[in-house]
C-alpha cells in the first residue's frame, strides 16, 4: 500500500493481515459465524483451563460465561475485589439498538452511526455484531440486578449520547458503570460458589508464556508477598484495558496500565492503532500541578448542558457576569444539527481552539464552561438532579462550586484508547490463544468512539462473544496437558520477568517515578495530544527516547521486590508507559492522514475538520514488536489489515 516517506525510516510488512471475517453481507456475518462454530460437549468442557485477566465487564462477563458453560477458569485482578475494575468509572450510559422509542432508531442506524463515528477505520462486520449483541446485553444486564432507570409505566428509559440523533443510550443516573460492574461481579463471584471459577486477586500478570507461536500460560506476582506464580492454560483472554494513563493525567484511575497487553505485544501479539487515543471533552481541567490525574463528568451532561466561552478574549468576569450576546456557543454555532451533542474527537478540538485562541475561562484559562442555567429554567432543579444529582456532587466535591448556580468548568482530558491488540473477527490475536475483550483490543470503533459504546463494547465481548469464539479455538486442543512448571519455556519466561524486576530495583538512581510519569505525560500532551503534526512526533520521539534512557539509569525504587512495593508496581508500568510511548508517536507519524482523533495539523479540510485518505489509508495499522539493544524495542514493523465498506458507504463526516 503507498504511504508517504517520514523522517523515520519504518519498515511496512508487504502481506495484507485477515481479518478473518465471514465472507459476504456483513449484517449477516455473526449469525453465520456461530453456526459454524466448533463445540465443546458439557462432559469435556471441565477438562480445558482458561486464564482471564482483568475482572471489568469483558473480563468478569468473560470468567463468568465461561464458569457458567463449565469450563475451568482461574481469573485474575491485582484489586482486592473483582467488582474494583476500572468499568465502575463509566458514567453516563449503555448503548443499544432496541429500538424501543419511535425516534427513528434500528441496527442499521446504530451500525452507521458507530462506522461514521469512528471515521470509517473500524472493522464493518465487527460493527454488525456490536449492534445485534447490544439487545441481549441490556435484557441480559437487566435480568442480574442493574438498576436502569425507568419511565412512568416501567419501560427503561433512554437519553442521547454524542454523534447520534436518537434516544439509544440506557443508564443508572450518572453511575452506570459502577451498576453494571457490580452485577457482573456478582456473576463471577456466583461461579466462584459453584467451583467453576478461582478468583486470584492482588495479583499483576507480568508475562505470558508462549511456544511455539501459542499461549500456554501467564507469569503473575502475588503484590501482597512478592512472590512470583504460574498459571499453565490452554488459553488466555487479556481484558485488562486501555493504555489511557500513559498521559499521566488521565480520567482513568492511578493503577490503570498496559502492562498486560504490553508483555503480550512483546511476545509477538500485534499492537493495533496505538495513536488512536480519544481526548474526552467534559474532564475537569487540570488546577495544579500535584493533580495526579483528571476527573471525567459524563457526557450525558451534554444533552442538558449548554457549552460556550466569552466571545472577548481574556474575559475574566464570572460566568453569570457575561450578558448572553456576549456568549459564544460554539458548538451549536459550527454543528447546528448535533450542537453540544457533536462526536468526541470534534468536540475536544473546538475546545482545544477556543483555548489557544485566548477564549478559556478559569484561573487558568485553560477551560470551557457547561452551562445547565437554561435546562434549570426550563426542567426545573429537581428534574435537573433526578438526571444527573451524583455528578452535581461529585463536581461540587471537586471543586467547590456549586453547578446548579453557577457553570462547569471542562476541558479535554486523555481517556479512551480506541487501539488496542490486533485481533481477528474470533477475538483472537496474532498469538494462538490468545483472545482479548474490550478496551484492550481495538476492533468497534475505529478512530473515535461513540459516547457509551465502551461498555457495550466490554460487555458483548465478554459475555456474548468470547463464549462462542474460544471453545471454537478450544476444540481443535481436546485432551491435550497443560504445560509442566518444569517446561523449559515456563522457566525462561520466569527468569525474565524476575530478572527485570532485579533490574528495576538495582537502578539505585536519585528520581522517583511519578517525576517520570508526569514529564512523558506532558511530551504526549504536547506531541501527540488532541493535535498532532510530523515535526512535533519526530520531537516527541526524540524525547520519549532520551526520558526512557534517563528512567534505566536514573530510577529509584525504596524497599525490596519481596514485599509489598507499589513504587516496584509503578515503575514496572511507567518502563511499559515509555516504550508505547514511542509506538503510539511511530504510529501517528506513519499515518499521514487525519481521521478521527488522530488529527494531523497537516491534513485538515478548508474548515478545519479531519481530512481522511482512503485511497492510500483505508486500513488498520498493525505493529509488530522487534527486540532491540539492552533489552528496548527495535524499530517496529507495520503490518496492515484492509478495511472496505459495503452497508455504510465512505463518505466525510459531516456533523453540521
Amino acid at each position: 500500500m503507498p504511504h508517504a516517506s517520514t523522517p523515520l525510516e519504518i519498515p511496512h510488512a508487504s502481506t495484507p493481515l485477515d481479518g478473518r471475517a465471514p465472507d459476504g453481507d456483513p449484517a449477516t456475518a455473526w449469525s453465520r459465524a456461530k453456526l459454524h462454530y466448533r463445540q465443546v460437549s458439557p462432559l469435556n468442557r471441565r477438562k480445558f483451563t482458561i486464564v482471564v485477566v482483568g475482572t471489568g465487564l469483558a473480563g468478569s462477563g468473560a470468567a463468568a460465561a465461561l464458569g457458567e458453560l463449565g469450563f475451568n477458569v482461574v481469573s485474575y485482578t491485582f484489586h482486592d475485589a473483582a467488582r474494583r475494575a476500572h468499568s465502575v468509572a463509566a458514567q453516563g450510559g449503555i448503548n443499544a439498538a432496541r429500538a424501543r422509542k419511535v425516534d427513528g432508531d434500528s441496527l442499521e442506524r446504530f451500525v452507521k452511526d458507530t462506522v461514521k463515528g469512528g471515521d470509517f477505520r473500524a472493522r464493518e462486520a465487527d460493527v454488525f455484531r456490536l449492534a445485534e449483541e447490544s439487545v441481549r446485553v441490556i435484557d441480559h444486564m437487566d435480568a442480574i440486578g442493574a438498576p436502569f432507570a425507568r419511565e412512568y409505566g416501567g419501560q427503561l428509559r433512554t437519553r442521547s449520547f454524542g454523534g447520534v440523533q436518537v434516544s439509544r443510550t440506557y443508564y443508572t443516573r450518572g453511575q452506570t458503570g459502577q451498576q453494571l460492574q457490580v452485577a457482573a461481579a456478582r456473576s463471577v463471584q456466583r461461579q466462584v460458589k459453584a467451583g467453576t471459577v478461582k478468583l486470584r486477586t492482588h495479583r499483576e500478570v507480568l508475562d505470558l508464556v508462549v511456544t511455539d507461536g501459542r499461549v500456554r500460560g501467564v507469569v503473575a506476582r502475588d503484590l501482597r508477598t512478592g512472590r512470583i506464580e504460574v498459571q499453565p492454560a490452554h488459553a488466555v483472554v487479556l481484558a485488562t484495558g486501555g493504555y489511557g494513563k500513559t498521559f499521566f493525567h488521565s480520567t482513568l484511575a492511578h493503577n490503570s496500565n498496559v502492562s498486560a497487553a504490553w508483555r503480550a505485544h512483546r511476545r509477538g501479539a500485534l499492537f493495533a492503532s496505538p495513536s488512536y487515543i480519544q481526548f474526552h471533552p467534559t474532564a475537569l481541567p487540570v488546577s495544579s500541578q500535584w493533580q495526579s490525574k483528571t476527573t471525567l463528568m459524563s457526557e450525558s451532561l451534554r444533552n442538558d448542558g449548554r457549552i460556550w466561552v466569552p466571545k472577548k478574549p481574556g474575559d475574566d468576569r464570572p460566568a453569570n457576569d457575561i450578558p448572553e450576546e456576549e456568549r459564544d456557543y460554539y458548538l451549536e454555532r459550527k454543528y447546528p444539527a448535533y450542537g453540544n451533542l457533536a462526536p468526541r474527537d470534534i468536540s475536544s478540538r473546538a475546545a482545544r481552539e477556543q483555548i489557544e485562541s485566548g477564549h478559556g475561562v478559569g484561573p487558568l484559562h485553560n477551560s470551557v464552561y457547561l452551562d445547565f442555567r437554561d435546562a434549570i429554567a426550563r426542567l426545573g432543579k429537581q428534574t435537573i438532579a433526578e438526571r444527573y444529582g451524583n455528578l452535581f456532587e461529585m463536581y461540587r466535591d471537586a471543586t467547590d462550586e456549586d453547578p446548579y448556580t453557577v457553570p462547569m468548568r471542562i476541558a479535554p482530558g486523555a481517556h479512551f484508547a480506541m487501539g488496542g491488540l490486533w485481533s481477528d473477527y474470533n477475538m483472537q490475536t496474532s498469538i494462538e490463544g490468545l483472545f482479548v475483550g474490550g478496551e484492550a483490543g481495538w476492533g468497534y470503533h475505529g478512530a473515535n468512539r461513540l459516547g457509551a459504546n465502551s461498555l457495550l463494547s466490554a460487555c458483548v465481548d465478554g459475555m456474548f462473544t468470547l463464549p462462542y469464539t474460544i471453545p471454537d479455538y478450544l476444540a481443535g486442543h481436546l485432551n491435550e496437558p497443560l504445560i509442566g512448571l518444569d517446561d523449559p519455556a515456563v522457566q525462561q519466561t520466569v527468569s525474565e520477568a524476575t530478572g527485570r524486576l532485579d533490574r528495576l530495583m538495582g537502578i539505585g538512581g536519585t528520581t522517583g517515578v511519578d517525576r517520570f510519569h508526569r514529564e512523558l505525560g506532558e511530551i504526549l500532551y504536547t506531541g501527540c495530544g488532541v493535535a498532532r503534526s510530523a515535526e512535533g512526533l519526530v520531537e516527541a520521539i526524540g524525547k520519549v527516547r532520551e526520558l526512557r534512557q534517563r528512567f534505566w539509569s536514573d530510577l529509584r525504587i525504596p524497599g525490596s521486590g519481596a514485599e509489598l512495593n507499589q513504587e516496584l508496581e509503578r515503575a514496572g508500568r511507567v518502563a511499559d508507559y515509555l516504550e508505547i510511548a514511542e509506538l503510539m508517536c511511530l504510529d501517528a507519524l506513519d499515518r499521514d492522514e487525519s481521521c478521527g482523533a488522530h488529527f494531523r495539523v497537516e491534513h485538515q479540510t478548508p474548515d478545519g475538520e479531519a481530512l481522511r485518505d482512503d485511497e492510500n489509508w483505508c486500513f488498520v495499522s498493525a505493529w509488530e514488536h522487534t527486540p532491540g539493544a539492552d533489552g528496548l524495542p527495535g524499530m517496529p514493523v507495520r503490518h496492515a489489515e484492509p478495511l472496505s465498506f459495503t452497508a455504510v458507504p465512505l463518505q466525510q463526516r459531516n456533523y453540521q
